[in-house]
């Protein structure tokens, strides 16, 4: 019985040195799109300098009559339904920072444009809750 038992045992490890031995390896290239960077305030102000992104505001008009973030130049509603056609005047190719009043909307709006083929693309995480600078009438 010690016999069939220690066979069997053998048996086993050979299959199992085997089928762990004889994996193939994938040569498969696998793209993994690019995604949203969500950014605090210091590293806002720092791509700011360095890159000179686009400043998006995807607020409603009643939020940003309240004031925006000295540098936004792009104001498109992100539940609105000229949004896509706003987002697809801009060059896809650029640096773009998002932002809204949570960080919550301005995140979904940076995945929309990186579903679009836009390649840099931030979210100011927080939002204007968290922004400690100044802010400007428009």
């Amino acid at each position: 019985m010690k016999k069939i038992i220690i066979l069997f045992l053998f048996a086993g490890s050979i299959f199992l040195l085997h089928a762990c031995g004889n994996q193939s390896k994938s040569t498969e290239v696998v793209l993994v799109p690019p995604s949203v960077k969500q950014i605090d305030q210091p590293a806002f102000e720092a791509l700011v300098k360095k890159d000179h992104p686009v400043i998006v505001d995807v607020r409603t008009s009643a939020e940003i009559a309240e004031g925006i973030i000295p540098g936004a130049t792009v104001f498109a509603n992100v539940n609105e339904e000229a949004f896509d056609a706003e987002i697809s005047k801009l060059d896809t190719t650029k640096s773009y920072i998002v932002y809204c009043r949570s960080g919550a909307r301005s995140n979904k709006a940076a995945n929309i444009m990186i579903s679009k083929g836009f390649k840099n693309v931030y979210n100011l995480a927080g939002g204007v809750l968290n922004w400690k600078g100044a802010m400007i009438k428009p």
